[in-house]
């Protein structure tokens, strides 16, 4: 990009290797280049802050413009920035996010946007000024995943200028500027065979290259692009005198603030602690310290505590430790054995008390467990033996109902069949009643055909006055008037 802010019209015709590298501008160069007040100042910073950190500004256009084709700002370049990524996004998690667009992409630099620690932008340039727009338009205001609500915020970028940077004492590891092939495939970072990705501590790498990577952190000094979490105590949440026991690594602040690393120990009888600030080791039962190791400041490496020479500095010969470095070496040999085995001792004997002390935990948690299990499975006894009671209860009042209609049924029957009884000797008094009514009609009949065989007999013989074989029989006046009736009707 350009290295002055009056540099910005002639950033268009400056190569490509030089489009993101930093540069130095003055103090009273820091200014709105376009003057017109649609862009906005950001101050960012990027490298290791352990080696090397540069910082700057970068003038945007405001988040009020619009990206429709008529609205556009004027003036804009294939330059845009995307603010506020999430810290979990890793590189390769981005690159695959704007993958769609990754064969325009030329460069794409990763900064610190200030205030932001859990958050990062990205300068991007395109090869050209269509691709920007269509990048802007597609991409402003969309869900990074549909899992998250942080969306993707697509600015326009005028001009990136650098204050400067700062170099720390310690070099690092591995080279803080930008390097002429990448480290993975070890191919040129040209453009013109793919897109150039910086990460955070200013190491570049082709974007093919970069995607494979999945983790966080830079795949040449490992340096990750989460910041890590300050240090706090466990229940207060003080940074000061902080202590971490050495068994189970929980922190707690010291004697002189809340006391919590010294209650840990009195609770799990954790007696190994390191404070954090001296590296040193102290032991809660002897009440002093006990380390003979600690981590040397220039190197990381384990050196003996108070091993060097009180006249190093001043060039050594006057003292014992110049009289024969074969038996020092010897003798510093035999106290880092010795050490080793007392602190395996150490360990063993923290581990067996480790060992029994959550064995008695587990223990305990067996036995409460199953206390709470016998609990609860005589809680549902007792809840299924109350609804088996209701239940019951229930059945037993059904059968008494059932009894009390039974009981009432058997009575109807006796009182139905003797009504039965009584209809059917009604009915045998009806019918003999009739028989015998029956019986006379039928005698009464037969006398009755006898008396009109006689009279017609007589009719038939009117001079025969009387009966050979016996006396003449009455006869009837009904009969007579039937034989009257009969005569009439033959004449």
């Amino acid at each position: 990009m350009s290295e002055t802010s009056t540099s910005a019209s002639a950033a268009a015709g400056a190569s490509s290797e030089d489009a993101l590298r930093p540069s130095t501008v003055k103090s009273d160069e820091l200014s709105d280049p376009s003057g017109s007040g649609l862009t906005q100042a950001l101050h960012f910073s990027s490298g290791n802050p352990r080696f090397e950190q540069t910082r700057g500004i970068m003038h945007l256009y405001r988040e009020d413009v619009s990206f429709s084709s008529s609205e556009l700002p004027v003036g804009r370049k294939p330059l845009v920035c995307v603010l506020a990524v999430p810290n979990h996004m890793t590189y390769a998690d981005f690159c695959q996010f704007c993958g769609s667009f990754i064969q325009h992409i030329l460069e794409m630099r990763t900064v610190r946007s200030d205030g932001m620690e859990d958050r990062y932008s990205i300068l991007m340039r395109f090869d050209s000024q269509s691709s920007t727009d269509n990048f802007c338009k597609h991409f402003n205001g969309r869900r990074f995943s549909s899992l998250e609500v942080e969306v993707c915020r697509v600015l326009f970028t005028l001009d990136v200028q650098y204050t400067g940077s700062i170099e720390h004492a310690q070099s690092s590891p591995a080279s803080s500027t930008e390097q002429p092939s990448c480290p993975v495939c070890l191919e040129r970072l040209d453009q013109d065979m793919g897109g150039i990705l910086t990460t955070i501590c200013n190491h570049s790498f082709h974007c093919s290259c970069i995607s494979k990577w999945t983790d966080s952190s830079c795949p040449v000094c490992r340096y990750c692009q989460q910041q890590p979490v300050k240090t706090t105590c466990s229940v207060c949440e003080t940074s000061e005198n902080l202590w971490i026991c050495v068994i189970c690594g929980f922190v707690g602040c010291g004697r002189y603030k809340e006391g919590h690393a010294i209650r840990h120990w009195k609770e799990t009888q954790h007696c190994y602690s390191l404070e954090l600030e001296t590296q040193r080791v102290w032991d809660y039962v002897g009440d002093n310290y006990v380390h003979r190791l600690i981590q040397s400041k220039t190197d990381g490496k384990l050196v003996e505590l108070n091993s060097q020479c009180a006249y190093a500095d001043g060039g050594c010969g006057s003292c014992e430790c110049s009289a024969d470095s074969g038996i020092s070496e010897a003798l510093f040999n035999s106290k880092v054995e010795a050490i080793v085995n007392e602190y395996n001792d150490l360990l063993t004997r923290q581990l067996e008390n480790q060992r029994k002390y959550f064995e008695s935990l587990l223990l305990e948690l067996e036995e409460e467990t199953e206390k709470e299990i016998s609990e609860a499975v005589e809680k549902a006894v007792n809840l299924k033996l109350q609804k088996m009671q209701a239940k019951l209860d229930k059945c037993v009042e059904e059968k008494r109902f059932f009894d009390d209609i039974n009981d009432n049924l058997v009575k109807n029957q006796k009182i139905w069949e003797a009504k039965i009884l009584e209809i059917e000797e009604r009915e045998k008094k009806t019918l003999m009643l009739k028989d015998k009514k029956i019986q006379d009609l039928e005698e009464q009949l037969g006398g009755l055909m006898v008396q009109l065989e006689a009279a017609q007999t007589e009719l038939q013989h009117p001079t025969t006055t009387e009966v050979k074989d016996g006396p003449e029989l009455p006869i009837p006046s009904s009969a007579k008037r039937a034989s009257k009736n009969n005569n009439k009707r033959r004449s």
